[in-house]
């Protein structure tokens, strides 16, 4: 199991939200690139990357921030977030993104992410954000009556690179992770599901890991904190 440190990015910073409200963030740093040159040294194999302003302005806002982070490390990265069509989709990956996470437009314009999953093999990944298993768009701000697990299926033979499942309420809270939903959606679909929201602690990721089935955990305030040690839970999960 992969295990992606992240970069939430509001106002060029690292901070981290409480339940996705801009209004709860707790800066971390404001020097992006180096918390990614730190990542890497740990021994990252990925780095997760959001523009939590893009995510709200539905077009990338921390721009600058990505790029000198792309220019500052050599682990491929992915980055969700205010990427709603092709012309920012090809963009980003010409900049060196190694995926793109589509989430309002996998409910708003399915027809996209098919299409930039054609033009783009293996660089497309979906991120289905729920609360309660519904899902909700637009920074999260938005709910919507779309149940979770059938706008995963819905992508079956789209040939998406992976799904990035966030529980909204339990992100940023530091009270593990839904384990149980994020299992259930692995098993009813064949592409490869990474956790994300409430990754806290060391047994959160033995716990996902053990499922035999969750391709991926994402986690931030934990590694913040120092609830994590990124470098000993690498170790640990290759062991």
């Amino acid at each position: 199991m992969i295990l992606y440190p992240a970069i939430d990015l509001k106002d060029g910073q690292c901070v981290r939200l409480l339940r996705g409200e801009m209004s709860a963030a707790t800066v971390f740093g404001d020097d992006p690139a180096a918390q990614a040159a730190k990542f890497q040294a740990a021994g990252c194999d990925w780095l997760h990357l959001v523009d939590l302003n893009g995510a709200f302005a539905g077009t990338p806002v921390n721009a600058a921030a990505v790029e000198a982070i792309l220019a500052r490390v050599t682990v491929p990265a992915q980055l969700g977030g205010g990427i709603r069509d092709m012309a920012t989709i090809a963009l980003w990956l010409e900049k060196g993104l190694a995926r793109v996470i589509l989430g309002t437009v996998a409910v708003e314009n399915p027809a996209l992410v098919r299409e930039a999953a054609k033009a783009f093999p293996g660089k497309v990944a979906v991120g289905i954000d729920a609360r309660q298993g519904r899902v909700a768009t637009k920074g999260w701000a938005t709910e919507t009556d779309v149940m979770a697990t059938d706008l995963a299926r819905s992508f079956e033979d789209a040939g998406v690179a992976a799904l990035i499942y966030t529980d909204i309420d339990r992100d940023g809270a530091m009270g593990g992770p839904n384990i149980e939903a994020t299992e259930a959606l692995a098993r009813a679909v064949t592409i490869p599901v990474i956790a994300s929201g409430g990754v806290s602690s060391m047994a959160d990721l033995i716990a996902l890991r053990d499922t035999g089935i969750i391709a991926g955990a994402i986690s931030g305030r934990a590694l913040y904190d120092g609830a994590i040690d990124l470098a000993a839970a690498l170790k640990a999960l290759k062991a």
